[in-house]
């Protein structure tokens, strides 16, 4: 079982904007078995002694570095947070604090130390934060599920909800029912009856219909206001009639198809972190698209000196990073101008990242993906709110 603490937009920004002469960022690849644990926890030790080494070369005397590395040394002894990991942990530590996130994404091993934290790679978890919800949808029985990056789902009580169609009929204000004192004729296979029930085939679909929408209304309080893609898990033809009255805006398109009262929650969780990987791929070429049109207008570019300046005056509008390409050198806080530097040390600092934080500061959206994903193929590319 994995065990994750994301980050939110809001606590990256305050990790961003944090200032400390000595600031240490450290990534380190884990695994979610306990038995793997010591290995982390020695590889964890070794990248406290470049850390400490980087510090030193720095000009942090004895006492600041000792503040950094006792603390961590403490939290190396925790042996109980070890043995409930992820795929990749994120420290970052000043001689007055420490901070930890263990994260889904397998993020490459890295030691930073600057007068700011090493944030690039945190926003990887952010982008793509693999949360959604099920519908495990059935005439009998409905279930909601929120999936995340753990490995286990989590069940979410939901007021109102109809137990089955029949429930959802009694439930339907609007159930369809002939008028009042209406004589149907007596047709069989698909009539109305003097009850004022449409019966057979076309009647079973009227009460899908009322159960669907009994069962929009009480998921409507949950989903107010949230972005989470929800997945159905059902079965023809309920699946498409709940799509038919359904206003959720993020109702994915792609189904987890079968009867959901057959499949155990882990499976659906499994097979809804597949359909995620691909509503997120969808969304990555959407936005390449775009960034090739928004190119041949003047708005996107790839040049490190022309992002770095929009990225300094709240131009950027998308920025596209790779999560694990480094460029060192620094950016002048006023006009933007770009110095590289021929290596890392403790003194400056990654330019991607720097650009990363100017543009979370201005409310820019922000993809940290792989090589792959950026468009030009580079360590970043940028969309502009208008032409250069």
């Amino acid at each position: 079982m994995q065990h994750t603490d994301i980050p939110s937009r809001d606590t990256i920004l305050a990790l961003a904007t944090a200032r400390d002469p000595k600031s240490v960022s450290i990534y380190l690849p884990t695994s979610p078995l306990p038995k793997d644990s010591e290995a982390s926890r020695i590889e964890l030790r070794n990248q406290v002694d470049e850390a400490q080494r980087q510090l030193s070369e720095a000009g942090a005397d004895k006492r600041q570095i000792a503040a950094i590395t006792d603390q961590i040394a403490d939290f190396i002894e925790d042996r109980a947070f070890w043995t409930h990991l992820s795929n990749s942990l994120a420290l970052f530590a000043t001689p007055s604090g420490l901070k930890t996130f263990r994260l889904p994404n397998r993020l490459e091993a890295a030691v930073e130390v600057s007068d700011r934290f090493y944030v690039k790679p945190l926003m990887r978890a952010a982008t793509f934060p693999q949360t959604a919800f099920v519908l495990a949808l059935a005439q009998n029985s409905v279930r909601l599920l929120e999936i995340s990056a753990d490995d286990v789902p989590h069940r979410i009580e939901v007021a109102g909800m109809p137990e089955n169609v029949a429930d959802g009929a009694a439930l339907d204000p609007v159930a369809g029912r002939a008028p009042a004192g209406h004589q149907t004729g007596g047709r069989s296979g698909g009539g109305i009856t003097t009850a004022g029930r449409i019966q057979g085939a076309e009647g079973q679909k009227v009460r899908m219909a009322e159960y669907s929408r009994a069962i929009v209304r009480a998921l409507r309080p949950t989903f107010t206001g949230l972005n989470v893609p929800l997945i159905i898990a059902g079965a023809e033809p309920l699946v498409s009639i709940f799509r038919g009255v359904s206003t959720y805006p993020h109702l994915a398109t792609q189904t987890i198809a079968g009867n959901p009262e057959e499949i155990p929650d882990a499976e659906l969780a499994a097979s809804a972190r597949l359909i995620l990987d691909e509503i997120y791929a969808a969304q990555l070429a959407l936005l390449r698209e775009s960034f090739a049109d928004r190119q041949a207008n003047g708005r996107a570019s790839t040049d490190l000196s022309d992002v770095a300046r929009a990225a300094t005056f709240g131009a950027i509008e998308t920025l596209f990073v790779d999560i694990d390409r480094s460029i060192p050198g620094k950016i002048d806080a006023e006009s933007g101008a770009v110095t590289v530097d021929a290596a890392d040390d403790g003194i400056n600092y990654g330019v991607v990242d720097e650009i990363l934080r100017r543009a979370l500061l201005s409310g820019s959206q922000i993809l940290a993906v792989r090589a792959e994903d950026v468009p030009g193929g580079g360590a970043f590319a940028a969309t502009l709110r208008f032409a250069a």
